[in-house]
């Protein structure tokens, strides 16, 4: 655990002694039921990737009953608040991959496990959220807890969402200044404990062309075909084992029919690593890939060339958080 771990140990186990903080755990044995009905509600209402605000909105709702300060952020957060700060953020984010079409998509089975899209990513960071902010508005002596707690459901935390919405409360939201640190709540179970932050870049590669007839126009320079010869040649890329590291081409699309020469083709490209200079490395060989491919089809084409281009959709770096981090040592001992 660390050089610090016996004083962590020391300074838990007398804060667990507090008799604020018992009535807190208290509450979470008690009121399980509570905490299971409200995932399953929250879980209910559709939050797709860019169309979280029936969820967020819902959310606003919950913490306003609680007591808490809340309200929708710029960028459609949901945030909640009891005092001015300096913030210890607990954040969950609101969106899914996918959403759920009925509400009989979510469903709990008699055992009690959770079906449907979304239950675990991130229903159940959000019912946490939830929990806190009953707990610590239920357990009267520990008022000064509430000061120093903001409690966010974020939005746009999946693919091409980027992470809008910790992006906008890092950079651009006047009461995330005030944030001195964070805890994300993501995932099924507190079986593991994420330190460390995988870094990505995501891409969308697009191929031009005149366009025209597959016969008539034989021989302009072909979209579809500059594309594919891109993505053989980027996944002829060797990676080694460290630092981890990976790449995926996801999406590829273009043309209208099988005898048109395509005026657009284009593939969306994702790649990851422990290491932001791996990622930096792989961006200058998928960079070097597409430019390869556009040469190698102009000098093919007899008329009509093509161009490429290469747009960035979305960018996370990689980070790690120190082993002998304070809010790390208490996590672990908890």
């Amino acid at each position: 655990m660390g050089a610090n771990a016996p004083a962590t140990a020391v300074n838990l186990s007398e804060i667990t002694e507090l008799r604020g903080v018992r009535e807190c755990l208290q509450w979470f044995t008690r009121e399980k039921q509570w905490i299971n009905e409200t995932h399953l509600q929250l879980c209910r209402i559709p939050a797709p990737t860019f169309l979280e605000g029936d969820r967020a909105a819902w959310f606003v709702d919950q913490f306003r009953s609680l007591g808490w300060d809340a309200s929708v952020d710029r960028a459609g957060n949901a945030v909640a608040t009891m005092g001015e700060g300096p913030y210890v953020a607990l954040t969950a984010h609101l969106d899914t991959v996918i959403a759920p079409r009925t509400k009989d998509d979510i469903t709990v089975d008699p055992d009690g496990r959770f079906r449907g899209p979304g239950v675990s990513d991130n229903g159940a960071g959000l019912a946490a959220l939830l929990a806190v902010a009953r707990a610590l508005k239920s357990c009267s002596r520990i008022p000064d807890l509430r000061a120093n707690l903001v409690l966010v459901a974020n939005v746009g935390e999946e693919g091409e969402g980027n992470l809008a919405g910790m992006r906008h409360l890092c950079k651009q939201s006047s009461l995330g200044r005030k944030v001195e640190s964070f805890v994300i709540a993501d995932g099924a179970n507190t079986d593991y404990i994420t330190t460390r932050a995988l870094g990505s870049r995501r891409f969308e590669v697009t191929f031009t062309g005149p366009g025209g007839h597959s016969w008539s126009d034989y021989g302009l320079g072909n979209p579809v075909h500059a594309l594919c010869r891109a993505v053989t040649l980027f996944a002829e890329t060797r990676l080694d084992g460290s630092p981890k590291s990976a790449f995926n081409v996801g999406l590829l699309e273009g043309g209208s029919s099988v005898n048109a020469i395509a005026q657009t083709a284009r593939a969306k490209v994702d790649i990851r690593s422990e290491s932001n200079s791996k990622i930096e490395e792989l961006v200058d060989i998928l960079s070097t890939a597409v430019d390869r491919a556009r040469d190698l089809e102009n000098q093919r084409a007899a008329a009509g060339k093509v161009s490429a281009k290469i747009r960035e959709i979305g960018s996370r770096p990689a980070a790690a958080l120190p082993e002998n981090a304070a809010i790390l040592q208490y996590i672990r001992a908890v």
